[in-house]
């Protein structure tokens, strides 16, 4: 691979998770909470003083695993994008997972085909060392 390329491909890998530092609190919640709704979870609001009380006792947009009697359900609360708490089982977390990963082999393709693009291109015309100015 020529070093130019491997410079391009640096430099794209660089923006892109620049551009997904930029995204928000809120829009990376809401993002999750469409996850966990298409996968199963139920969504409780916090429409009450007590259930304001208890969705501050668990940590903001992170899915905690409890156990309620004999079963394990996934909770995630959510105080930002809908003030809400979701609420799973063992297959609910489980499809969660597997569109986790398929959303991130996704995207990963998708980088990779970016960077194969800007690989391809003809930096010629711009000189030798374009990159030292």
């Amino acid at each position: 691979m020529r070093l130019d390329s491997i410079r391009t491909t640096i430099a794209v890998v660089v923006c892109g998770a620049l551009l997904a530092a930029c995204a928000s609190q809120q829009e990376r919640a809401s993002a999750k909470d469409d996850m966990l709704a298409a996968a199963g979870f139920t969504i409780l609001p916090a429409n009450t003083a007590q259930r304001r009380l208890e969705l501050q006792t668990l940590p903001p947009n992170k899915v905690v695993q409890k156990v309620q009697g004999d079963k394990v359900v996934f909770l995630y609360a959510d105080p930002y994008a809908c003030g809400c708490l979701y609420i799973g089982d063992q297959a609910a977390w489980n499809t969660y997972r597997k569109q986790q990963f398929e959303a991130n082999l996704a995207r990963e393709q998708q980088m990779t085909a970016q960077m194969n693009e800007q690989a391809a291109w003809d930096w010629g015309p711009w000189g030798p060392g374009w990159w030292r100015y």
